[in-house]
């Protein structure tokens, strides 16, 4: 069963895509609240960075380092090396994702450094990027790097 923060990142990663995107979200969590969502806006803004996780982090605002450290990131993919070293510099401790069967960022080495990773291989998060690279395998290539 999903929880209501996945949920809540599943919905970004549709608004991303109804917008024309690549349908990844995600959510930033403290203390059993969202303080940040955000979908991947590369498309959109026509951005080299702004990965869902980066445009969670960027919306979540200025916070302390303290503030990190209370906090669970959710997105609907695994993050990618940029995503990941996001994650490491503000000491973010857990991330819970969604689905690492389309794509699998750096899990092992972001767990060498104390993160903890929920993996849930949701079959919404596995579906909506199965049928998107497969209608747009360029636009996805180009999303990571191919």
């Amino acid at each position: 069963m999903t929880d209501e923060f996945m949920k809540a990142a599943i919905e970004e990663a549709k608004t991303g895509l109804a917008e024309g995107g690549i349908p990844i979200g995600s959510v930033l969590v403290k203390d059993g609240k969202i303080i940040g969502r955000g979908h991947n806006r590369r498309v959109q803004n026509g951005s080299a960075i702004l990965h869902a996780e980066m445009d969670c982090i960027e919306n979540a605002g200025r916070l302390s380092a303290n503030d990190y450290k209370d906090c669970v990131l959710y997105s609907t993919l695994s993050p990618c090396d940029m995503c990941s070293g996001a994650v490491l510099l503000y000491k973010i401790p857990k991330i819970v994702i969604g689905e690492n069967v389309t794509f699998k960022g750096p899990e092992d080495y972001v767990k060498s450094c104390g993160v903890e990773l929920e993996v849930l291989n949701d079959s919404e998060c596995i579906q909506m990027m199965e049928e998107f690279i497969a209608a747009k395998p360029e636009l996805w290539n180009e999303d990571i790097g191919i």
